[in-house]
């Protein structure tokens, strides 16, 4: 009787297919921008969570994007205006 508190584990495999060239495994399934993000490969848990978030907030990044931000949502929110005929005389006091 085997035990059945533990899982049985996959079958691998050392395959390689006869015409990849490459130097990874070509069945590794992985994004390419996935060594650039700092969420990809994390471990779960709250203490890792908790970790990952400090070392996120301990890196600034671009220093122009919120002002990159604030312009971007200036403009759409003059766009929003423009389109619904909002009248902006009722700010000015005549």
């Amino acid at each position: 009787m085997r035990n059945f508190l533990k899982l049985r584990k996959n079958r691998t495999y050392n395959y390689s297919p006869r015409y990849y060239k490459g130097e990874d495994n070509p069945f590794k399934i992985e994004h390419k921008l996935d060594k650039y993000r700092s969420t990809a490969h994390t471990q779960r848990g709250l203490k890792n969570k908790f970790s990952s978030a400090v070392e996120d907030l301990k890196n600034e990044g671009d220093k122009n994007i919120k002002l990159r931000f604030l312009i971007i949502v200036a403009i759409l929110i003059v766009l929003f205006l423009f389109i619904i005929d909002f009248d902006l005389s009722i700010f000015l006091t005549s």
